[in-house]
């Protein structure tokens, strides 16, 4: 049997709060088709997914580090939109803090910078009426499941486990700058995570590649995909620059 040929990259995308791999449905298209995009789902998505949500960013890490497993290894890279954001810069913390393979780009898109102390939101502890008016002005969640009582009470316990884990996120100071190129991604009209507030993960990496705002809310990439999905590829490629081995640039 014919092995099947490794892929050039593996572009690892992570969901926001109450998110799933459906947001990056359109994603693959726009990359090259030797590039391997996968949009990963936290347990709990969805009517066929019996798992139960996970409150804590700990466990969730935990969780796609196994999940991942050997995928881990090669060239390989996290993107991760608001909740998404934290946890692929806390994978990326742990493969280095563990010796391992690290991701050769992080993108973290629309999640304020490290905060010792948390974000001191408390979306996730509103009512229920509150909640869905905050999701409504925030975008990213349907319509249908805002108006529908019984796609509220299924995806409601979703929501608010994701929100909770990305507002009481506690993360220990680095010792030292990571050693993973580092882009951050934004809207400009974003009041959940405003461009002032993403400033700050520029101490995050010994190679931070800047800040990268395009015109548009909190999920400013459904409207200007092609646009964001170039600038994801022009970073990655220029983080390969910094690699050890130059022939191992993409095509």
């Amino acid at each position: 049997m014919q092995k099947a040929e490794e892929p050039e990259l593996r572009l690892f995308v992570f969901h926001h709060s109450g998110g799933s791999h459906l947001m990056y449905r359109d994603w693959p298209p726009c990359f090259p088709a030797d590039w391997e995009v996968r949009a990963l789902d936290a347990p709990g998505r969805g009517p066929g997914d019996r798992r139960p949500p996970l409150n804590d960013a700990g466990a969730l890490v935990e969780h796609f580090l196994h999940e991942l497993g050997p995928r881990l290894a090669g060239r390989f890279a996290f993107f991760g939109h608001s909740m998404g954001g934290l946890i692929a810069y806390e994978l990326t913390r742990r493969l280095v803090e563990a010796g391992r393979t690290p991701p050769l780009w992080l993108g973290v898109s629309a999640h304020d910078a490290l905060l010792p102390d948390g974000n001191g939101a408390g979306r996730h502890l509103l009512s229920d009426a509150e909640l869905r008016r905050e999701l409504a002005e925030m975008g990213g969640t349907s319509s249908s499941v805002l108006a529908h009582e019984e796609l509220w009470e299924l995806f409601a316990p979703v929501i608010r486990a994701d929100l909770r884990i990305s507002e009481t996120w506690r993360t220990k100071p680095l010792t030292a700058p990571l050693p993973v190129p580092l882009s951050v991604y934004g809207g400009i009209r974003d009041e959940v995570a405003p461009p002032h507030r993403l400033e700050g993960w520029a101490a995050a990496s010994a190679h931070f590649m800047g800040l990268r705002l395009f015109d548009g809310d909190h999920f400013y990439f459904r409207d200007r995909l092609p646009e964001v999905a170039g600038r994801i590829q022009d970073d990655v490629r220029r983080a390969l620059l910094l690699a050890p081995e130059p022939s191992m640039v993409p095509r």
